[in-house]
């Protein structure tokens, strides 16, 4: 099969590779249809200084087909997407991946592939973030209910990137308002999800700091702000953050691991794993990919916006270059596999 291998650069090289076996009787190997994209795809060689090519490419969206002695959710045939354990071999840049039963999901008929592709890793790194470091209300928890506003001010810097986007949705879901999302170019993309009547506001940090800082406490009218997503997690963001943060019980939670400069004394931060679903937090990881799929049938959860780049794995290396350069706004970048260059017809 072919398989797009990932060294610092990013540089991209495609192989040919056997199809894989699957690791243990709790793995299902996914035919791959569409593959997503993630920052970390091109910062992880960068960071590791990595000059072993691997296979970067975690978000899968396919076809079941194989599946472990321990597999009782799926079947060969099925429509999936999962979450591929990152960096560990088999990844979704190739015609064929694996995955775990419990961080892999049915795809509803009327979501697209290629849509799914925009699912796994961002969706869930918003679930761990929320609800596991921030610790704020779970949609099905006793406070929360239709009629009354769960009423916690809620700033999501970066509200549209992938991470933003879900746990902009996840937060309605837990009726959390005041929802003060940062946006820059694609802040109307944002605008399209939030309720403007109990509070929401959209802050455009193109308008400078002090601009930025004066809208979120704006949008706070007095009250303490307790919980902070920050789905950029640059120092620009932390900057912004300390100045709004409550110095008594406030927590921001950061997408990028590394030192953070600039918090005041009093500032807690965390910094969200998605990848701890692969390990002490399986169990959020299973419920919540279940829950994905439900609020995907029902039509309350929406895939983020996507842009197919064209030739299937010869399109990752201009997709993570695009992403380096910092050219995505509002949408994830995906690739269909039947596009790609020297597919052995009857293979797939």
């Amino acid at each position: 099969m072919k398989e797009a291998l990932v060294s610092k650069g990013p540089q991209v090289e495609i192989v040919n590779t056997p199809i894989p076996s699957l690791p243990s009787p709790d793995h299902i190997l996914i035919r791959v249809v569409a593959t997503g994209t993630n920052p970390k795809d091109w910062k992880l060689p960068d960071l590791f200084d990595q000059d072993a090519r691997t296979n970067q490419g975690d978000d899968i969206a396919g076809v079941v087909h194989t599946v472990g002695a321990n597999v009782f959710e799926f079947k060969p045939g099925d429509r999936v997407a999962a979450f591929h354990e990152m960096r560990t071999p088999h990844g979704s840049y190739a015609e064929y991946a694996v995955a775990w039963q419990h961080t892999t999901f049915h795809i509803p008929h009327h979501v697209s592939f290629e849509q799914a592709a925009a699912l796994p890793l961002a969706a869930m790194t918003s679930v761990v973030g929320l609800y596991n470091r921030l610790k704020l209300p779970q949609p099905w928890s006793p406070e929360v209910r239709k009629d009354k506003v769960t009423d916690i001010p809620l700033l999501i810097y970066g509200a549209s990137s992938a991470v933003g986007v879900y746990g902009l949705q996840f937060a309605l879901r837990s009726n959390i308002h005041p929802l003060i999302c940062v946006a820059g170019s694609a802040k109307e993309y944002v605008r399209g999800f939030i309720d403007e009547s109990k509070g929401d506001v959209v802050v455009d940090y193109r308008d400078g700091p002090e601009a930025t800082v004066e809208g979120i406490k704006k949008a706070l009218k007095g009250r303490e702000l307790r919980h902070v997503l920050d789905a950029v997690s640059l120092q620009e963001s932390i900057g912004n953050i300390a100045e709004v943060l409550s110095t008594e019980g406030g927590h921001v939670t950061f997408v990028l691991g590394g030192e953070k400069k600039g918090l005041k004394e009093g500032q807690e931060h965390s910094i969200t794993m998605v990848g701890d679903v692969h390990g002490d937090h399986k169990d959020l990881g299973y419920v919540y990919f279940r829950y994905i799929a439900r609020g995907l049938a029902e039509g309350w959860f929406k895939p983020q916006r996507v842009e197919v780049v064209p030739g299937g794995l010869g399109g990752v290396q201009k997709a993570l270059e695009d992403l380096k350069k910092g050219r995505a706004s509002g949408v994830k970048y995906v690739m269909r596999i039947e596009e790609t260059e020297g597919l052995v017809k009857g293979d797939r």
